[in-house]
């Protein structure tokens, strides 16, 4: 199969235009660039996979000779693949700075909710944290889910199950 010529101008045009717009200073520039370049990648990767054929499984036969090379088909998918992420992360980039612009003048700043508090304030909020754990260590001395401390410990290779204990 010879290569189309639209498909090689086309392949053409979107890697010029594509890098063109890559050089601005606008990340939303650089990512419809990307895109470009990607998306001509895809078409030289279609021109250089030769004509079409059967599809790539191998019988041992003599009919196997117009068989698809599978090769550029995986890399196109892998190809795919790649831009996504790429261009997922480049969405995220966006948004990130979008979001820091919207700030103004504190940027990335978070003012402190906790200024003003002394030490005692800060560990009084705390207690209810401690008050939950001991009543969560009461309960498991209390249940017979593990050994008492003052009990003799039970063997770990102890054959009786839970069912026949109770």
């Amino acid at each position: 199969m010879s290569a189309s010529l639209t498909l090689v101008i086309l392949m053409g045009v979107m890697y010029a235009v594509g890098i063109y717009v890559m050089l601005e200073r606008s990340l939303t520039r650089v990512l419809i660039g990307f895109l470009l370049v990607g998306n001509a990648t895809n078409i030289l990767i279609f021109i250089m996979s030769g004509g079409s054929g059967r599809p790539p499984l191998v019988t041992g036969t003599a009919a196997d000779a117009d068989i698809v090379d599978p090769i550029p088909q995986v890399l196109m998918l892998t190809a795919i693949v790649i831009n996504f992420g790429i261009t997922a992360f480049l969405l995220a980039l966006i948004y990130r700075s979008w979001w820091l612009a919207q700030l103004g003048e504190e940027g990335d700043t978070l003012p402190d909710e906790h200024k003003g508090e002394t030490e005692a304030e800060t560990e009084s909020s705390f207690d209810p944290l401690d008050l939950d754990d001991a009543a969560v260590h009461e309960v498991l001395r209390a249940s017979d889910e593990r050994p008492d401390d003052d009990a003799p410990a039970r063997s770990t290779h102890d054959d009786t199950t839970r069912e026949e204990r109770s």
